[in-house]
């Protein structure tokens, strides 16, 4: 008895390994020891994915992380959230609002509109980008991951992607395997949205099968799950965390990861 409880749970740590391990090694050192502005150096006045808080960054000589959507008429856009109301107000989806009738919002009460994405990439010019592939206009839209490539052939600075969605990070490790992919992950255990499976492997990170990817980015408090401690310690990936927020979450994250996006933290490391 004692000996087949033995291999079954040799048999559940080799699939587990299996779902977990990242992709082949890849040169990732030029991402490595840098720091992100999440959405922008924001705050005091300057709105979270506006041109102003990109361009602060940019100015700053800091990375960036962002996020890019697509309108109802497909074209691409930069903010977080899923729902308008948080930052403009609106009690609606992005994906349902064409890019015009977006721009008759504000951005946190501020002159700032929701930016497109080819604007932000100008703003940018040659400055470090994460880039994520939201979610919101559902986990396998491919036209979103098509428009995004296409926006960013022609950036002139060092860009990798990332995204929650393990099927929109496979689309670029299928099509586009030269680009540096990231899984996006945390606890979700809690999250009342998804279902029990989908809870386990997001948050223990067995998506990685489907997605391959060159760097970790995880929620930098919940480190202590089994599926991230045991990728680290076995496969040893690129590690980003997400996101330390003022000078004490910033030096824990540094002790755990190889990169850190922060936020609303404008001094030096």
């Amino acid at each position: 008895m004692i000996w087949t409880l033995i291999n079954i749970a040799i048999v559940l740590l080799i699939v587990m390994l299996f779902l977990i391990k990242p992709g082949k090694k890849r040169d990732t050192s030029y991402y490595k020891t840098k720091m992100y502005a999440h959405r922008g150096l924001h705050g005091a006045g300057v709105p979270e994915n506006s041109l102003t808080a990109f361009r602060l960054a940019r100015e700053s000589g800091y990375g960036v992380e962002l996020d890019v959507q697509m309108t109802k008429d497909r074209k691409l856009v930069v903010f977080h959230d899923g729902n308008l109301m948080r930052m403009c107000g609106v009690d609606g989806y992005l994906r349902d609002y064409t890019y015009d009738e977006l721009c008759e919002f504000r951005l946190a009460g501020t002159d700032e509109k929701i930016p497109l994405f080819e604007d932000v990439l100008k703003v940018l010019k040659k400055t470090d980008l994460i880039c994520e592939i939201k979610g919101d206009n559902g986990n396998k839209c491919y036209d979103l991951c098509r428009y995004t490539y296409e926006a960013l052939r022609n950036y002139e600075g060092r860009y990798c992607i990332e995204s929650f969605s393990p099927f929109l990070v496979q689309w670029f490790r299928k099509n586009h395997p030269e680009i540096i992919r990231g899984q996006l992950s945390c606890d979700f255990m809690h999250d009342t949205g998804m279902n029990f499976f989908e809870r386990v492997t997001m948050t223990h990170l067995m998506v990685n099968v489907l997605s391959r990817p060159d760097f970790i980015a995880y929620k930098h408090e919940d480190i202590g799950r089994f599926g991230y401690r045991l990728c680290r310690r076995v496969f040893r990936p690129f590690l980003v965390a997400w996101t330390a927020k003022g000078d004490e979450e910033q030096k824990r994250a540094w002790g755990s990861f190889d990169s850190v996006i922060f936020e609303q933290f404008l001094g030096e490391r």
